[in-house]
Parts: structure tokens; sequence; C-alpha cells
């Protein structure tokens, strides 16, 4: 069943869109501070390594809280997240949604070159805060992962 979606829906929804891409992209130039821009003060991000029916590996509480996580892309040489579906459901001046990613994670253990891959979904809640949409909470689940050897 095909539904009307209004102007401001639909500039809701590219906006939320352009916030899950910016992380990915500000990960992929090691930009902390702009990654971590798209947050609220008071977000809340929880990692699961081993996928949604886990524990969490890892509570972060507040912006600053995020720091060592986007630092840690460091010690890869190059990344590359690669976004793919995305859903959302508005409710005013929130929103909830899932999406998927595929990241590609470039680096050297004892003088070879590895690719991890990893299959990402995140599970979000974001506000509308002075006319722009930010996280509130990300949950980021690891569903799996892949090393292999990298050839140039």
């Amino acid at each position: 069943m095909h539904t009307e979606i209004t102007p401001t829906e639909q500039a809701d929804r590219l906006a939320i869109r352009e916030r899950v891409d910016a992380y990915a992209h500000c990960a992929d130039r090691r930009d902390a501070e702009g990654q971590k821009s798209l947050f609220t003060e008071d977000t809340h991000f929880v990692v699961y390594m081993d996928g949604q029916d886990s524990e969490p590996t890892q509570v972060l509480d507040g912006r600053e809280a995020l720091t060592p996580v986007f630092d840690d892309l460091n010690r890869y040489q190059v990344t590359m997240h690669f976004n793919g579906q995305n859903t959302v459901a508005l409710d005013d001046d929130r929103a909830t949604g899932e999406s998927y990613c595929i990241a590609h994670h470039l680096f050297t253990d004892n003088g070879e070159r590895k690719l991890m891959i990893a299959w990402l979904r995140y599970g979000d809640t974001f506000v509308k805060l002075d006319g722009a949409w930010l996280f509130a909470e990300r949950n980021l689940y690891v569903d799996w992962t892949e090393t292999r050897p990298s050839h140039s």
C-alpha cells in the first residue's frame, strides 16, 4: 500500500540518512570530532561484538566517551564503510531506525597485509534538536567478521 509522504517527512528521512552516511564518512576520514558532533551530548552508545543476542561488550554514555572508540580506528591503515539498507520510523522530533553496513579494515600483521571485513547493523534512536537530527542512542551489532590475506 502506497502512502503519501509529506515534504517534511521527506526532509527528515533524508537528514537522518545523511547522518548515517556522515558517521561512516567521518570514520573513514578519521574525523573523530566530526563523528562525535553527530551525537547528542548525553548519547548512549552500545557495542555488541557477537551480534544482537549477545551481552554488550562496551557501553558508553555521553559524547566525549566516544573519543576512544573512534580513535581506535587509527590502528587500521585504511577503512571503508559501505552503507546498505536503512529503515526509519518517524515520531515527531524522535525517530528509530536500523541500518546495515559492511566495513572493510586494511592492516598489516607480522608483515602480511590483511583485510578484516565486518558485517554490521546499527539500531538507532534519533532526536531533532534545533532543527538538526542527531544520534541519541546507537547500538552497534557485529553480526560476523572475516579476516583474510589482502593482495595489492
